[in-house]
């Protein structure tokens, strides 16, 4: 009898080895402090047991399989490459974080929820303000495949503040420098999207090799950049995104419906200003917090 008792345990431990035992399927595409920032403001926020597997370690893993047999209540995508794994899984809440144009990936699925990276316009423009750019010429190149939607968004804000935009279609990264050429003197200020079509490693040096030689300032979605030339940055805080998306999981797991809880924007925005570029610029920093201001060499 002992035997066969323990013979039963045995056998549920290893048909329980696949079994999922948490609440939340996790997928985070790689290991990088983004993410990882993402992924602990998720956590500090919703309490609902998770495991996390690191798509970059797992090759072949069909994961929509893995989603049907498992059954998690919710899955957490950080990044393209696990939302894109997860794409095709139906009947379960999937919510996306740290992905550009998710609806590109997900083609408006009914399970899919998220907050976008795009910082809001308004922030964007309340930054020019502060630093009193807002009456210069601003232009903007972007992809309509990719950054259509929130070029809309920047138009009609602007407009509502009667701040002037030139915007320019680009189709491909080899179009940039001869827009650039064609453009100059059209505007005073170049505001730099996160559009992967527009912003490559060859375009951001002609980008900036043209702000340097044509004293044009370049307002930038993220810090790295103020290190090139960038006169500021405004770029998304990875932990307060990873809160949002856990706000939506505890409601979610909560009963609430996916289709309930409204798509959201980056709410909190980490502001940089490079001071060396603003003192040659002529900028006046004064109404800025000081701890905004970026020292680069």
């Amino acid at each position: 009898m002992r035997i066969l008792f323990i013979t039963f345990l045995i056998s549920l431990l290893f048909s329980g080895v696949n079994a999922f035992a948490g609440d939340i399927l996790v997928l985070q595409s790689m290991r990088v402090k983004p993410f990882d920032d993402a992924l602990a403001g998720f956590r500090s926020t919703c309490n609902g047991a998770s495991r996390l597997i690191m798509v970059a370690d797992t090759e072949g893993t069909d994961f929509v399989r893995m989603a049907q047999k498992e059954r998690p209540e919710l899955i957490l995508a950080i990044g393209a490459e696990a939302l894109n794994k997860v794409v095709n899984v139906s009947g379960i809440p999937v919510i996306y974080l740290m992905v550009l144009n998710p609806e590109k990936i997900t083609g408006g699925g009914k399970n899919f929820v998220g907050v976008n990276m795009n910082i809001p316009p308004d922030k964007y423009l309340s930054l020019l303000e502060k630093l009193n750019l807002h009456r210069l010429k601003i232009g903007v190149f972007y992809d309509p495949a990719k950054s259509g939607n929130f070029m809309r968004t920047i138009r009609q804000t602007a407009g509502s503040r009667g701040i002037e935009i030139t915007a320019r279609e680009v189709r491909h990264s080899k179009e940039v420098p001869e827009l650039l050429s064609e453009m100059k003197g059209s505007f005073d200020l170049f505001w730099m999207l996160p559009d992967t079509t527009v912003v490559t490693p060859e375009t951001v040096e002609f980008l900036f090799l043209f702000s340097r030689q044509n004293r044009i300032p370049i307002i930038s979605f993220a810090g790295k950049y103020l290190e090139t030339g960038a006169l500021a940055s405004l770029e998304i805080d990875g932990f307060d995104l990873g809160k949002q998306a856990g706000e939506m999981a505890t409601r979610i797991l909560g009963g609430t419906a996916v289709s309930d809880i409204p798509k959201a924007d980056a709410r909190k925005a980490i502001m940089k200003v490079n001071r060396k570029i603003a003192a040659k610029l002529g900028v006046n920093l004064s109404s800025l917090d000081a701890s905004t201001l970026q020292p680069v060499h």
